[in-house]
């Protein structure tokens, strides 16, 4: 690693691969099934995202109404749990329970996008009471959600830059005076964002000067994922997970 390990949430012996959304290419993506697989293949760290129902509780689920992936439809905040429970992904697999997955997989570890403030105080009264504090990563592209967090939590909580926080880190790659969250422990970014590169080598130089990891998403491709582990990126988030473990293993890295 070319970081300081800064959380125990980061104290994997090698380049960090995680699984998207459980793997997202399958088509069974934020489900118990696709974690599972995820977790038989050999990963020990999944992306996913949390909504919260009507009357407070935590789904997995990226999407904010059901309509894209599911056979039911409407918006989860205006649902509760009790319609939002019916719905299955691809017409098969029921939507889990933040709280039931760190329960099923207990050697898993988390990094979670707070997708809507309504989700953020669930999240985090959840991970305080199942001390689940080393095994999850808060993010949001909201600078001021995960700011919130942070507050709220204290140290003890792993967070990582939203968008704010990613811009301010790119213009102190560039030599540029720009102030960053002290409080994150990772960078977790595009590769490019509207054609501009977002990570190269400055960009990793300079995160790795505050301790901070880069983590990149959502990299499907072999090429690309060999080649922002040449850059030294200290983690890959993809759909394809078999892809990302092969690549792994050819480089030695597979953990």
């Amino acid at each position: 690693m070319s970081t300081l390990i800064r959380h125990p949430y980061l104290d994997h012996p090698g380049p960090i691969a995680f699984a998207h959304r459980g793997g997202a290419a399958d088509g069974l993506e934020n489900t118990v099934a696709q974690f599972r697989r995820a977790v038989e293949l050999g990963y020990r760290y999944i992306e996913t995202d949390v909504h919260a129902t009507a009357d407070g509780r935590l789904v997995a689920f990226h999407d904010d109404t059901l309509d894209r992936v599911t056979d039911g439809a409407g918006r989860i905040a205006d649902l509760p749990w009790e319609d939002v429970r019916h719905a299955r992904v691809a017409g098969r697999e029921p939507l889990p329970l933040f709280e039931e997955l760190l329960e099923e997989f207990p050697d898993v570890r988390w990094n979670v996008d707070a997708k809507a403030e309504p989700a953020l105080r669930p999240l985090l009264d959840l991970i305080e009471k199942t001390d689940s504090y080393d095994r999850v990563c808060v993010g949001s592209f909201s600078e001021a959600r995960v700011l919130r967090a942070q507050r709220l939590a204290g140290p003890r909580l792993a967070t990582s830059f939203g968008t704010r926080g990613v811009v301010g880190l790119r213009l102190r790659s560039w030599g540029l005076p720009a102030a960053v969250r002290r409080s994150a422990v990772a960078a977790q970014v595009p590769e490019s964002q509207s054609g501009v590169p977002v990570v190269d080598r400055r960009f990793v130089r300079a995160a790795h000067a505050l301790g901070l990891h880069v983590h990149v998403w959502t990299i499907n491709e072999p090429e690309r994922m060999h080649r922002l582990l040449d850059l030294g990126v200290d983690g890959i988030m993809t759909d394809h997970i078999d892809t990302l473990r092969e690549v792994m293993q050819k480089r030695g890295v597979w953990f």
